[in-house]
């Protein structure tokens, strides 16, 4: 028989570590490279061209054939063809695909009850404010946030869409009461301006927190080194949402009693304020006060709803 001339099988472009990645041994994914260049081939040929020892050869075909990634076809001596590309790793999608779903079905029959309580940390306003949109997607009874405008604005489609999935949405909004509109979407949205006025106070124009159905929370400081934390701790929860009533009950109180308030402690609560925040946060509320405090008018909750 004329002697079959050996071919330099060349780069694999990386394909030797692709076919690894799917569960194949380095010298079946050389054997199989080494038939799609050249075919059909006996083992000795193939070791010839690869450089891989005989033994090895031939027992990668008989494991590549059981894999159904290549196909003998005539015997004395035996040679091999690779199956097409498409096909075998159309077949290695369904097969993996079909064992994944088989499996999380199996891990989640068997895995520990959730726990709630770990706190999960969320590093860049990326992960931030997609951890805000997972929250509001999977939402089912109620979102309530506190937050300033232009951290919650990227957000307004997703609490549009949860509206009207009959979401009950609670924004504690600082901002300029013209930004309330934009939040206008639904009668099941409230919006109520920070104290009535949604002046920025302290931190607030980097702070949010967000709270779903009495089971999640997040709060996070965004911007350079934006940072936060996700939990479904019930008791960290439970913080998070007295918070914002609290925020509520004080838009309410500033909405009725804010000319009494300014009188007793200064606009904006400044006489209460300078005993317990931060020195750099008491200088920058005089600044804003300063530049023009917005006054809720006379009797009014400023709290809007469509």
């Amino acid at each position: 028989m004329r002697r079959r001339a050996v071919i330099d099988i060349g780069p694999d472009g990386g394909c030797v570590e692709d076919l690894q990645s799917l569960g194949f041994t380095s010298y079946e994914a050389r054997v199989y490279m080494a038939l799609l260049r050249y075919n059909p081939a006996t083992a000795y040929e193939v070791s010839k061209q690869t450089g891989l020892a005989r033994a090895n050869v031939y027992n990668a075909l008989e494991r590549l054939a059981m894999k159904l990634a290549v196909q003998p076809v005539n015997e004395n001596p035996g040679r091999y063809v690779p199956v097409d590309p498409k096909l075998l790793l159309d077949r290695i999608a369904h097969i993996t695909t079909s064992r994944c779903s088989d499996l999380v079905d199996k891990l989640s029959a068997t895995k520990a009850v959730e726990t709630t309580e770990f706190v999960w940390t969320l590093t860049g306003d990326d992960n931030i404010h997609a951890k805000m949109t997972d929250m509001i997607d999977k939402s089912r009874k109620h979102i309530w946030v506190k937050a300033a405008h232009h951290l919650l604005s990227p957000h307004i489609r997703d609490l549009k869409v949860a509206a009207e999935r009959g979401i009950k949405v609670l924004i504690i909004l600082f901002g300029e009461p013209a930004q309330v509109s934009f939040y206008e979407f639904s009668p099941t949205v409230k919006i109520y301006l920070h104290e009535s006025t949604g002046m920025m106070v302290g931190m607030s124009d980097r702070l949010l927190t967000l709270t779903t159905d009495f089971e999640e929370a997040m709060t996070a400081t965004m911007g350079t080194d934006g940072y936060g934390v996700f939990t479904r701790s019930r008791p960290v929860v439970n913080i998070a949402e007295s918070l914002i009533r609290h925020e509520i009950y004080v838009a309410e109180i500033f909405g009725h009693f804010g000319e009494e308030l300014d009188k007793t402690f200064g606009p904006a609560l400044l006489s209460l304020r300078q005993q317990y925040l931060p020195n750099d946060q008491i200088a920058m509320l005089k600044r804003t006060l300063k530049k023009g405090q917005r006054t809720p008018a006379k009797g009014s909750t400023l709290i809007r709803s469509r």
